[in-house]
């Protein structure tokens, strides 16, 4: 066999190889899954385990864009958010955006690096602010 025939994985007589379709078939499943569906299983895990690790007083952005605090985690996997004075939603915990609350708190981080805090050590929610 030459080398050109060794390439294009020719049988005898310069007909194709019926096992060059399997391997296609199989090396297109392979790519699939190492470029489309591991990394949308990683990031369904990430967001997972973001919605489960969230407690009350933690800062969020919802999928819907609603930002708020969480006031209360409840046992049936719902959160109660407040998202103004008086005004407290109830939501599902899987509507939590993790990569809309991982902005808004970088976000914050930065506005809060250079202020200096006179008399109240605690700096002020600015959640509600537009």
């Amino acid at each position: 066999m030459s080398t050109i025939e060794t390439l294009l994985m020719v049988g005898e007589g310069g007909k194709p190889n019926p096992m060059m379709n399997v391997v296609f078939m199989v090396g297109m499943i392979g790519v699939m899954y190492f470029f489309l569906i591991r990394p949308q299983m990683k990031r369904a895990k990430e967001q997972k385990e973001f919605s489960n690790s969230t407690a009350a007083g933690d800062l969020i952005v919802t999928t819907a864009g609603i930002h708020g605090k969480i006031v209360k985690t409840n046992d049936d996997g719902t959160i109660s958010v407040e998202v103004d004075r008086n005004t407290i939603l109830k939501m599902d915990k899987s509507a939590v955006s993790l990569e809309l609350t991982a902005a808004l708190r970088k976000k914050n981080e930065r506005r809060n690096q250079g202020i200096t805090y006179f008399s109240d050590p605690t700096p002020t929610c600015n959640c509600f602010s537009s």
